[in-house]
This record gives C-alpha cells, structure tokens and sequence, in this order.
C-alpha cells in the first residue's frame, strides 16, 4: 500500500458548510472523505475538490446506524489514510410547537443531532488516541445554548451535542485530541435561505449571513491552533445578528 495521507473526515458534507470544510481542508492537502445518506447527492463537490487538484472520497452512509459507522470508519483507515481531523455537521433543524411535535420526529432529531455525534466521533476517537493525536470538531447552534419556543426537540439534541463535545474534551484533550463545539448562529448562505427567506438573503451584500467558506475557515483555524492554546468553543454570526 502506498503511503498514506492525513484524511478530514466530514460527516454531513452538504451543498454549504460541510462541503465548504471539505474543500478548505482539501485544499491544505488532506483527503477529504465526505459523507450523506445518498452518495450520488456528494458527486458535484467531489467533482470541485478534484478540479481544484485535492483528493476526495465520497461514501453514502447513515450516521445513525452502529453497523454502517464501525464498517465507514474501517474502511477509511485501511483503504485512505488515518483520519486526523473530523467534523460532525448534521443539523436537523425542524421546528415545532411541542403542542405539536410528535414522538417519532422528536427522536429522529434526536438521532440525527445528537447520538450520530456520539456514534461516529466515539468511532474516530478510538483510533486517534492509538496515534495520540487528532481534531474532533461539532457543529453546533445557538439551540445548543438556549432553546428557544417551537425548537424544543432541536434545541434538546443540540444541547446534548454541546454536552457530548465538552465531555470528550474533558477526557481527550489530555491525549492530545483537541475537540471543540462551534456554535453557527445565523442564517448561512444556501439555496434554502435564499428561497424560503428572500428577505433575510437579502442581507448577504451587508455581509449580514455566514458564508460557508468563512464558517471553513474557522474549522481550519481550530484544526491548526498550537496545543498550548487550544480553543473549546468559538461562536460564529454576523456583524449585524442579535444575540
């Protein structure tokens, strides 16, 4: 097997943030493996990574499923290279009145936000801390600080999300794997935003919503930071979000 390289593992590599973190890393010279239920949707930004000369490996898989995590993680490290940063970007951000939220999509949420946290960091963690090495970064939101109304199942998984990531910091930072919790508070700058809340992207020439290559820019920033002056959590908005 030829020698291997430094791989960023990004779990929940959409059309914004997660893709854009993937190509930032990329372009720093990692491989950037990319996952999302359905492999066909990660084509296009393999594609950019590839045109752009980085080294990208798209895999479908569900972030929830014990099985599908063990099999991705394995794969990975014996057919790519030993994932030395790794970002966990799954959102689910649906809101409900709890008059109305059911059973079902309260924990679907749940699963989704907050255990596939647990199961695919705790996976990657396991093999950093044989190397004594790594970056384990969570997405995070502003839900994950304080719910507010009609976000009570969002607000309850990224608040143990938020829970989780302090928890292995506690744990793995003194085996030198730095974990650490960005808290995205605001819109970013998707196709979503710009068709459901014209009015808000509408800010984008006030610079008043994240752009994905800057939320990336701080990913590498945290991956990069020397450890004797590692960060747990940063908080990102725009100038003008109230907070």
């Amino acid at each position: 097997m030829a020698e291997q390289q430094k791989v960023v593992l990004v779990i929940g590599a959409g059309d914004a943030t997660g893709g854009a973190i993937a190509k930032r890393f990329a372009r720093e010279g990692y491989v950037a493996c990319v996952t999302r239920r359905q492999a066909d949707k990660l084509q296009p930004l393999i594609d950019e990574i590839r045109a752009e000369g980085g080294q990208a490996h798209g895999f479908g898989s569900d972030a929830r499923k014990e099985q599908e995590v063990a099999e991705l993680v394995e794969t990975i490290e014996r057919d790519i290279g030993p994932i030395e940063a790794f970002v966990f970007n799954i959102g689910a951000n649906v809101p409900c009145s709890i008059l109305e939220e059911t059973p079902r999509k309260y924990f679907k949420i749940w699963e989704m936000a907050c255990f596939a946290g647990f199961l695919t960091a705790q996976a990657v963690a396991r093999r950093m801390v044989t190397r004594e090495r790594g970056t384990i970064l969570f997405t995070g939101a502003t839900a994950g600080t304080r719910g507010a109304a009609g976000f009570a199942a969002f607000a309850g998984a990224k608040h143990g999300l938020r829970a989780l990531a302090q928890s292995m910091a506690r744990e793995l930072g003194p085996r030198n794997i730095h974990v650490a919790h960005v808290v995205v508070d605001g819109a970013i700058d998707t196709a979503f935003i710009r068709d459901t809340f014209p009015e808000r992207y509408a800010l984008k020439d006030q610079d008043g919503i994240l752009d994905p290559a800057h939320i990336a820019d701080s990913y590498w920033f945290l991956h990069a930071q020397p450890r004797d002056a590692w960060t747990f959590e940063l908080d990102l908005r725009p100038w003008m979000e109230r907070w």
